[in-house]
């Protein structure tokens, strides 16, 4: 293909494929899209080793890495700004009601609670439950990955610091950052973002209350020359030939990536993603304190129940998602099992690899392409 995304980058399709696995990204990468990274859930020497592996696997070629740096957490409001104990800083400023009310879910499904397992750390990172979407955690994350021959640094919930910014730019690096409004697009082309990712309601993890159809062409006539890339409920060609349509430069997928062969999350969740529909996801704060479109199960129902404390804000409640995690131990509940999907899971129902999936969309785009194309046609020409 050929538009200004696929030449910006040198990649052959504007296909870019958000993915928490490395393989993916490298496979991605490789098939001619780009991968990006998602760093959140790797401490500072997991995510230096995982962008190492990268760079010896996709030979030179295009991929990126995606960060979280909000605008608003609890960290940012009281001040934390060391990651030695912020882990533990963090648990103190939860109450005992909602200790409580996380044990009270585990024990109706069926957990022992009282089994002995490892603790929560007292630092930052997945073992403490905080995860780099905090200012604290978030900006190692940003040096290490611009310490890194990559070619986009993206952001959710919010640009990248200005200075982080600058800094990619001074290095070549675009940068890419993630709306779910149009005032959220003008603001970060005003901070200096280069690519502006508009991701509809029907989208996977943190998202907006605006859908994709409606968000893109509003997205692109308000940033215009900006490039757009299109997200939310798109995993086939169809849906990309609509995204380009809206006037969007390429698309930003994540779900779809969840049920490749790259990507082995266990049977339980694949099963489950395998079977589920659109309406079996829900946009909930259970997970992370922000809205976040997420499988539909116990643990959602749990927070938005009458008797519920109410999710608390962000990072505070996946500090007790991760507690909960920890207490089910290596075999949970089935019913408590979820993960961040969007509405395009109604369409995850085969295993393929991640290959197949950026050709099967790239072929179905062309056939929908040219019937469009024909039906422009008219007798004599």
């Amino acid at each position: 293909m050929k538009n200004r995304l696929a030449e910006m980058f040198g990649i052959e399709f504007p296909i870019f494929a958000f993915s928490h696995c490395r393989d993916v990204v490298a496979a991605v990468t490789n098939a001619g899209g780009m991968g990006v990274l998602g760093a959140l859930a790797f401490s500072p020497e997991q995510l230096e080793l995982e962008l190492k592996w990268i760079d010896e696997h996709v030979g030179g070629k295009p991929y990126g890495v995606d960060v979280v740096m909000p605008v608003k957490t609890v960290d940012r409001e009281v001040g934390i700004h060391d990651t030695k104990d912020i882990g533990a800083q963090l648990r103190s400023m939860i109450d005992q009601a909602h200790w409580d009310y996380t044990d009270k879910i585990l024990v109706d499904h069926g957990v022992d609670i009282t089994r002995e397992d490892q603790p929560l750390e007292s630092g930052a990172g997945m073992g403490a439950g905080v995860l780099g979407w905090t200012e604290a955690t978030g900006a190692p994350q940003i040096d290490i990955a611009l310490a890194h021959p990559i070619a986009l640094l993206a952001s959710a919930l919010g640009p990248p610091p200005k200075t982080a910014i600058d800094q990619a730019h001074e290095q070549g690096v675009k940068v890419a950052a993630l709306v779910g409004r149009v005032e959220q697009a003008q603001r970060d082309v005003q901070q200096g973002v280069d690519i502006i990712i508009a991701q509809g309601y029907e989208a996977g993890g943190h998202t907006g209350e605006v859908a994709t159809m409606v968000l893109v062409p509003d997205v692109v006539d308000a940033v215009h020359p900006v490039p757009v890339l299109a997200a939310g409920g798109i995993g086939t060609g169809r849906q990309m030939a609509a995204a380009m349509a809206l006037g969007a430069d390429g698309v930003w997928t994540g779900s779809i990536w969840l049920t490749t062969i790259e990507n082995d999350y266990g049977s339980v969740i694949t099963e489950k993603l395998l079977a589920a529909t659109s309406t079996d996801t829900v946009r909930s704060r259970a997970l992370t304190g922000k809205p976040a479109r997420q499988l539909r199960t116990a643990w959602t129902e749990a927070w938005d129940a009458p008797d519920s404390p109410g999710p608390l804000p962000m990072p505070l409640q996946f500090i007790l998602n991760s507690y909960a995690i920890r207490k089910m131990g290596a075999n949970p509940p089935r019913e408590l099992v979820g993960m961040p999907v969007g509405q395009i899971v109604s369409r995850m129902n085969s295993v393929r690899s991640a290959k197949q999936v950026v050709l099967d969309l790239i072929d179905e785009y062309i056939d929908v392409t040219q019937r469009l194309a024909a039906d422009l046609e008219t007798e004599g020409e």
